[in-house]
């Protein structure tokens, strides 16, 4: 191979890769003025799935943490939210949650955060969350698929994970997409 031909080779790898992401984006811009793509909506494999095993500590003076047994061992919904006390969404959220609270137990996983900031977070106004564990390494979120925080999860009873939620929780959110899951599952 030539000089020249290796220049134009590589020359024309970037340019190649620019229009791919060019196409990519595009197409991605198409499917949002259809009303056809969700920035929000992710690949979630976990959906109708056993919950993965996991057990964490809790947060000082939070009470103990939980594991998937204590998951499985509820006979009703919990929804389960991954959160940090570093997510300003997490922030905003948790009026919304309070709220949510009193019409479903809400349990939560403190996402790579340190525990006194954990701690202090979920205490600041009145806690939401019946019980709160510490994924300090960020392995149970892994496990769980989660792609960031606040995310959340509706658990139905036994442990069936019945939807997946990747942005605050609203109360328009909780009735259009996590009430009627809850109901048909009485």
């Amino acid at each position: 191979m030539n000089d020249l031909t290796r220049r134009r080779l590589l020359t024309a790898i970037p340019i190649a890769g620019a229009g791919v992401l060019g196409l990519g984006f595009w197409k991605m811009l198409g499917g949002m003025g259809r009303g056809s793509f969700d920035p929000h909506a992710i690949n979630a494999p976990i959906l109708d799935r056993p919950l993965p095993d996991f057990t964490l500590p809790g947060l000082p003076d939070q009470g103990e943490g939980f594991g998937a047994a204590d998951l499985r061992a509820q006979t009703a919904p919990v929804l389960l939210n991954f959160f940090a006390s570093w997510c300003i969404p997490c922030v905003a959220e948790m009026p919304e949650l309070r709220r949510i609270a009193a019409r479903v137990p809400l349990w939560g996983i403190a996402y790579k955060d340190k525990p006194e900031n954990a701690a202090r977070f979920v205490a600041r106004d009145g806690s939401p969350f019946t019980r709160v564990g510490l994924d300090q390494s960020g392995m149970t979120a892994i496990e769980w698929g989660v792609s960031g925080v606040p995310e959340t999860f509706l658990i139905l009873p036994g442990g069936k994970i019945a939807w997946h939620g990747t942005a605050e929780i609203t109360e328009e959110t909780f009735n259009r997409k996590i009430a009627p899951r809850m109901k048909a599952a009485r």
